[in-house]
């Protein structure tokens, strides 16, 4: 009600005479509202914002209700908000409209065949881990490609891309889906797919929310594993590392791994940085007497998974496991692996996030950075960056591996560098709040001063999760593809209603 009440305040102001606006107030009256202190702040804890108000939709209807509300007024923008996880305030809308899309979790759950292959139907508000225990509890299936972190919703990781270990094989969860329901910025909730109202799917797809709310996805499935193999393996030389990735990303379905990541660290015994984060278990121990004493301030290591049914350690795998990493370059003796179970393995990030919570820093501010590099560049990048500028660490996981353009489509409005390979950075820093930890404006200058070196040194790279402040480095950001980005933002949300948190465009910019 008191949210009702500071909305007609907004829109009417002083003026007690009839207007459009009265049919605003009058859409919103029937609407549950949320606290608006739920979407003040974000997990990246760097922005702060002050809706207007917090919207809790039940249906797609509700939804598309309150963007035609939002477009009746002449200055309302709409934000939907998944989980809180965006980092710098994409799903924020100042003096404006959040939807609270968790509130729609529970509208769809479906699984169906289309051409013997098994798909599910799901709620953009759900949850990835929702969506992981319910398909694995009921049906014995699984999405094929992931992210690491299973706490955000399905319409949050298909505005972006959704990347992980396992999209060399797959490609990220946009290219795992196959029709959507989307509410445009016009309030028209439509069906879509690669075969209808195309140009639609292909621009929400990657299209950080700027064309359309998503309110329901179809996924591709498969069976779910029993098992995984769980490996990692250290490597002293950069080279060394990229050329065993690689390979093991190039390998045909079938004779390799079914997940590849890797990640920095540095080489040393600090807790949260160097050596002892290598480890999977408690029961395991790192010796560095085995790192050559002419090795350099970092170390990296592969991390490998394979797949498999529930027939404990059988000779299989094994033999399957030693031909692959027989064929690789890490140093000698110093190899981690255990067998867990998969549902276990996708929520292993979970443990991290509870960890975190107990020492309180998974609500500290997160300055990260996520970044595409090409391969033809990525060599020169671990010389300035990993080598120099992040020796010491970041207070969290330094995440890079590779990731194969053939496998993401160039008709969804993801950008990514043009190289066959290209490698995933991500700086994922879980530092406490200062006094104990530096000051955060200290980090986000660190991240601008990678990215600005990337630029002075011409590297081939994007921004994944991008976030710029003016339209000039967003052209620059989609290159020769941001005439077709307008064009869609002019198609299906005018008025530029949507995703104000993005700093793409501003209301009724496009009119």
């Amino acid at each position: 009600m008191i949210a009702c009440l500071e909305f007609e305040h907004f829109v009417h102001g002083n003026d007690t005479e009839s207007s459009p606006n009265d049919d605003v107030s009058s859409l919103l009256s029937s609407f549950h509202f949320a606290p608006n202190s739920i979407a003040t702040k974000d997990f990246g804890g760097m922005k702060s914002c002050n809706p207007l108000a917090v919207i809790r939709p039940h249906s797609t209807a509700d939804v598309a209700r309150a963007i035609k509300a939002a477009a009746i007024a002449t200055n309302l923008t709409v934000a939907a908000r998944g989980n809180g996880h965006s980092i710098n305030g994409q799903a924020m809308a100042e003096k404006g409209l959040v939807l609270d899309m968790r509130a729609t979790a529970e509208e769809h759950f479906q699984l169906l065949y289309l051409e013997g292959v098994p798909h599910v139907d799901v709620s953009g508000g759900a949850l990835w881990e929702e969506v992981l225990k319910r398909c694995v509890s009921e049906f014995q299936l699984v999405p094929r490609s992931w992210t690491d972190y299973l706490g955000l919703t399905v319409g949050g990781t298909l505005s972006n891309a959704g990347v992980s270990g396992q999209t060399f094989r797959y490609g990220p969860q946009t290219a795992n889906v196959t029709e959507l329901e989307v509410v445009t910025g016009k309030g028209e909730s439509l069906v879509c797919s690669e075969n209808q109202n195309s140009e639609l799917f292909f621009a929400t797809l990657g299209g950080l929310g700027q064309f359309g709310i998503i309110t329901r996805a179809r996924i591709i499935l498969q069976q779910a594993p029993d098992m995984v193999r769980w490996i990692r393996v250290i490597y002293s030389e950069f080279d060394d590392f990229t050329k065993d990735a690689e390979w093991l990303v190039t390998l045909p379905e079938g004779d390799g791994f079914d997940y590849v990541e890797g990640f920095v660290v540095a080489n040393n015994d600090d807790p949260c940085n160097g050596w002892p984060t290598i480890p999977m278990g408690s029961n395991q121990n790192f010796d560095p007497v085995h790192i050559s004493s002419s090795a350099g301030p970092v170390l990296y290591c592969l991390e490998l998974a394979l797949h498999y049914r529930k027939t404990p350690r059988s000779s299989d795998v094994d033999t399957k496991v030693d031909r692959l990493l027989g064929g690789l370059r890490f140093v000698e003796g110093v190899k981690f692996e255990d067998d867990v179970k998969y549902v276990d393995f996708l929520l292993r990030v979970k443990r991290v996030e509870e960890d975190a919570k107990a020492k309180g820093i998974w609500d500290a501010p997160h300055p990260w950075l996520n970044m595409f590099v090409s391969k033809s560049d990525i060599a020169d990048f671990d010389r300035e960056v990993f080598k120099k500028i992040l020796k010491h660490g970041v207070g969290g996981p330094i995440l890079v591996y590779p990731l194969l353009r053939s496998k993401w489509d160039d008709r969804h409005s993801v950008v990514v560098p043009d190289s066959n390979i290209f490698y995933i950075i991500a700086l994922l820093r879980f530092i406490p709040p200062p006094p104990k930890g530096p000051p955060t404006d200290k980090l986000v200058a660190q991240n601008n001063a990678i990215i600005q070196l990337c630029y002075n040194k011409g590297f081939n790279f994007k921004l994944y999760l991008p976030h710029y402040l003016s339209q000039e480095n967003w052209m620059r950001h989609f290159g020769d593809k941001w005439n077709r980005f307008v064009q869609r933002k002019q198609n299906f949300d005018p008025l530029a209603i949507l995703a104000p948190g993005q700093k793409i465009f501003s209301r009724n910019q496009l009119k």
